[in-house]
């Protein structure tokens, strides 16, 4: 693989312009396709096999003509302060908007307040409930604005009119400025890090072409595959992040070989041979496990695993063609102001010096005391990993959006004029076929269902024109995400054996608050199934390129320490509110279903790279005769400002969807910040220095039988490495032609 990569570098640097070109040709080709395509569908969220899901189906099959596809909004008027809704100002108000509601293009129904009896007890709150005659992907602009222009004539009284619905959702942003201040961070460590405006610069632009590359692809695609801009926000937060790093170690190692005193064509080819098979082999262990999120059996997880996947894909791709391509248009201006101008500073630079830096005085402290700080790390991310086992897994709604948003207000009206329960009613599905009679069957589970404890009332049944089935609506005593709605949920389903036993009929509970907690326990079911399979994925992989079991082995746990410590933090924060205030967020609760399945797949391939990259170069030395603590200084004299920098710009991209307005963004976007602080920093950094110290050579031996048994990856490109070592004199005297071009 080293030797195809190292061709592909040097054709790229050679045929520069035309690979240039081909890059143009397809963003400009991805663009006009995206301009060009309809708009992609609201996305759906079904999840086969659980009850609730089951239960929407059978709604669907005998309620053909309920329009339960149909969007709604759900407009709530507020009456001032000692008033009522019922005046008769307000009730004008009120009135006045159905009607103008109700005339709209694209509007199914609206219902009357008053007819209705969605009027609370106390007379402050009123709702009434619009339905499109098209699901909320479809709606046109006209129809919105009718609608959004009889609720501004509406508010023109006394009343308070927020709305709700998924109508007039409010879409989030996927990060807003904050993002853009993450890729400004970014920036300044590249910066940094290189000491050349060039060098700092061409990881940023290679990563914006990729994103805006795969966001296009999205768009183009969207109404084919149902991908919307939902499915791409993952998608745009890695392959920044990943462009950006995976650019970083090819842009590094280019200017590595420079110092050597290799030609520049012959340094991008070396590059992409050596960080570049690297990057294949950290990039294929992404897509792999994003790709694995849609073996869960949830289609909405399944296009947000793939589309993201695609997107590191193109990361990689253009890793090893553009970025060498444009080394071949820039090859001196990426490298260091001190080393074009042949300074002795510069040739302090060359890689084969064995001058101390920051990482080998560091690397040095741990392995002179391996042990306290192998303990000193396990303690704390252990610690750090005891709130996880309180995980609570739910779905955000309404109630997780900032207070800023009419949603929320509209959520919040809502709960104080007819109890918390109101927003998360159980809808019950009675199926009757077969019962000798119907109704008494249904009137039976009405019955028990209103008895039971947590239940604070009932709707009248609702059959369909066959009459048998009917639908019934439950409103709980607690709120949606509250853990004894859970309960409650779970007892009406324990009780129904004996219920259908008596009724002669049989019913299943779904509605939005039954079907958070089903996928939240279909993910939490799938969860220890997925990190399995991810981490034994991890030892196969890291045993193929370093031949080795306990270097595998000890990756592999520092890993599920570094997520397991992740995930405790995000319960801190998100569920405990520890801090909370301090990342705008308003309410805290279960955390995101998706979320861990998200943070183990994506963390995953981060910490094989970054394990790859560093123990890599400690391995190399080994190799090389170097002894086992000498062959840790000697890595981490090359790697480590790379690895601190590239975990530095991953924290800072990530760190920019914290400032989303949607609490999925904002969650994933801390913990993914969280896991790569824990992974980079205190698992790579210190305590697998600290374990390769204290196995010693113990640490890179493999059985023979094992060693034939396995192939030979060289990801870091060792054989290239060695077939390509210049005389001295001869590389030197070319580079310093190259530089005097």
């Amino acid at each position: 693989m080293a030797t195809f990569l190292y061709n592909l570098g040097r054709a790229a640097f050679r045929w520069r312009k035309l690979v240039t070109l081909a890059w143009i040709a397809i963003m400009v080709a991805v663009g006009l396709a995206a301009a060009k395509a309809p708009a992609a569908p609201d996305d759906g969220f079904a999840m086969p096999g659980i009850e609730s899901q089951k239960a929407l189906d059978l709604l669907e099959e005998r309620f053909p003509d309920s329009g339960a596809d149909g969007a709604t909004a759900r407009v709530v008027f507020v009456a001032p302060n000692g008033d009522k809704v019922t005046a008769s100002e307000n009730k004008k108000t009120i009135e006045a908007f159905v009607h103008e509601a109700a005339d709209g293009s694209q509007i199914a129904s609206v219902a009357d307040p008053f007819t209705t009896k969605a009027v609370s007890e106390d007379g402050s709150v009123a709702y009434a409930t619009v339905t499109f005659t098209a699901d909320s992907g479809d709606l046109t602009d006209a129809g919105k604005k009718h609608l959004e222009t009889a609720i501004d004539h509406a508010k023109d009284g006394s009343l308070t009119v927020e709305v709700g619905g998924n109508a007039l959702e409010t879409q989030p942003s996927a990060g807003g400025s904050a993002e853009a201040i993450g890729i400004g961070i970014a920036a300044v460590v590249l910066l940094i890090t290189f000491g050349s405006l060039a060098a700092a610069g061409l990881p940023l632009l290679t990563a914006i072409i990729g994103v805006g590359i795969s966001m296009a692809a999205i768009i183009a695609l969207g109404s084919t595959f149902g991908l919307s801009l939902t499915s791409g926000t993952l998608a745009s937060m890695l392959g920044l992040a990943c462009g950006i790093d995976y650019a970083l170690f090819v842009v590094s190692r280019f200017r590595e070989e420079r110092a050597k005193g290799h030609t520049p064509a012959e340094a991008a080819g070396l590059a992409v041979g050596t960080a570049g098979s690297a990057v294949v082999f950290a990039g294929l262990t992404v897509v792999i496990a994003l790709a694995g999120l849609s073996v869960v059996g949830i289609p909405m997880l399944a296009k947000m695993g793939l589309t993201a996947a695609g997107a590191v894909l193109i990361a990689v791709l253009i890793c090893l063609t553009l970025v060498p391509a444009l080394l071949g248009f820039w090859p001196n201006a990426v490298l260091s102001r001190a080393f074009r101008k042949n300074t002795r500073k510069a040739k302090r630079t060359d890689a084969t010096t064995t001058e101390d830096n920051h990482g080998t005085r560091w690397a040095r402290l741990v392995v002179r005391r391996p042990l306290p700080v192998l303990l000193l790390g396990v303690v704390g991310l252990g610690a750090l990993a005891v709130p996880a086992a309180d995980l609570q897994l739910g779905m955000p709604g309404a109630e997780s959006k900032p207070t800023s948003t009419t949603e929320r207000r509209a959520y919040d009206a809502l709960a104080d004029g007819f109890g918390p329960g109101f927003n998360g009613p159980l809808t019950i599905v009675v199926d009757t076929k077969g019962s000798a009679d119907p109704k008494a069957a249904v009137a039976t589970v009405t019955k028990e269902i209103a008895a039971t404890d947590g239940i604070v009332s009932v709707s009248p049944a609702n059959f369909n024109q066959a009459g048998d089935t009917a639908v019934l609506s439950a409103t709980p005593a607690t709120s949606p995400t509250d853990a004894a709605t859970m309960d409650l949920v779970q007892t009406i389903r324990d009780e129904r054996p004996a219920v259908e036993r008596q009724a002669g009929a049989s019913y299943e509970v779904t509605g939005s608050t039954a079907m958070n907690i089903d996928v939240a326990e279909k993910f939490q079911s799938a969860l220890v199934p997925y990190l399995i399979t991810v981490v034994g994925l991890a030892i196969v992989l890291l045993m193929l390129v370093f031949r080795s079991i306990l270097v595998p082995l000890k990756a592999a746990l520092g890993y599920l320490l570094s997520v397991l410590a992740a995930l405790g933090t995000v319960v801190l924060v998100f569920q405990h509110g520890y801090g909370a205030e301090l990342l705008g967020l308003e309410t805290t609760g279960p955390i995101m279903s998706m979320m861990p399945i998200f943070l183990v797949g994506i963390v995953f391939g981060l910490a094989m790279d970054y394990e790859v990259f560093l123990v890599s170069r400690i391995r190399e030395a080994y190799v090389h005769g170097d002894r086992p603590g000498q062959a840790v200084v000697s890595g981490f004299r090359t790697s480590a400002r790379v690895v601190v920098a590239a975990a530095l710009i991953m924290i800072a991209v990530f760190s920019g969807f914290i400032g989303s307005g949607e609490s999925m963004i904002k969650t994933i976007g801390f913990g993914l910040a969280a896991a790569v602080l824990f992974d980079a920093f205190i698992v790579r950094m210190a305590i697998v220095p600290a374990v390769l110290a204290l196995l010693g050579d113990r640490a890179w031996h493999l059985p023979a039988w094992l060693d034939r048994l396995l192939p030979n990856v060289d990801v870091e490109g060792e054989a290239l490495t060695r077939k390509h070592t210049a005389p001295a004199t001869e590389t030197r005297h070319e580079a310093a032609t190259s530089l005097s071009r």
